[in-house]
């Protein structure tokens, strides 16, 4: 199996914050990006959290089927896509993830099937295009700032709140709206740092202020970006774990 040369990055920078590095197992954490595959199944949880009755088998389907196609798939197939971090999983073992990661959510959706709906498998298809769709960049509107946080905030809100209700509400159109919106923010915070991280061949500011002149190096630049979304990240995933104790 083919692997490509793992990029170079100016001053040994991390690919992302919560990067690791040593080995196969580091590369898997970096992978499945853990921040934010939390923060997206915490929309899932929002949802479900919303509807008048809760199923916490349903819940734990839904978030199975979430992770397999966008904690694993999606993100092994935008690495085999792209390379923005720069692993050192081969081509072969990249896809061997996401589809695998794709074949996992469908085998949940089937299995929903008999559990709650044949529209399981709808909202299966219409995941599938969007991790498809988006991380494999098949046309310039799926693979916008609004794309991603339709499909990464506003979906998985209501695909929860539906396996538990099997219908929608006023209450989680507007649970999805902010989670589009949350997406959003985290989609702005995180589109500079990744540039400077990985493609700014150096990153530094004179800030002139009143009382004089400061220098920010590289490493305070990205905390102005990353310090929000590592406590974003901390906060989506504390009211999900809050949302949830409160229904069981």
């Amino acid at each position: 199996m083919t692997r490509r040369p793992v990029r170079a990055r100016s001053g040994g920078a991390q690919p992302a914050f919560y990067a690791r590095t040593g080995g196969p197992w580091g590369d898997l954490f970096t992978l499945l990006h853990p921040p934010y595959t939390a923060w997206h199944l915490s929309h899932v949880v929002y949802g479900a959290s919303i509807a008048a009755e809760f199923d916490l088998l349903r819940l734990a389907g839904t978030l199975a089927a979430f992770f397999f196609g966008t904690g694993m798939a999606a993100h092994a197939l935008d690495e085999w896509h792209s390379r923005p971090l720069g692993t050192r999983f081969s081509d072969g073992a990249l896809l061997m993830l996401g589809v695998g990661g794709l074949v996992g959510s469908v085998a949940v959706a089937v299995s929903g099937v008999f559990v709650i709906s044949p529209w399981t498998l709808a909202w299966a298809a219409a995941g599938a295009f969007l991790v498809l769709g988006y991380t494999l960049e098949w046309h310039r509107l799926l693979h916008t700032d609004l794309a991603f946080g339709l499909a990464w905030g506003g979906f998985p809100v209501l695909v929860g709140y539906w396996a538990q209700a099997e219908q929608w509400g006023v209450a989680a159109l507007l649970i999805a709206l902010a989670a589009t919106l949350m997406s959003l923010a985290q989609r702005a915070l995180s589109k500079p740092a990744r540039y400077v991280r990985r493609s700014a061949l150096d990153a530094s500011v004179q800030v002139e202020g009143t009382a004089g002149a400061e220098h920010w190096p590289r490493d305070r630049l990205l905390a102005t970006w990353e310090w929000p979304l590592k406590l974003l990240s901390a906060a989506v995933v504390t009211l999900a774990a809050g949302l949830l104790v409160l229904r069981m």
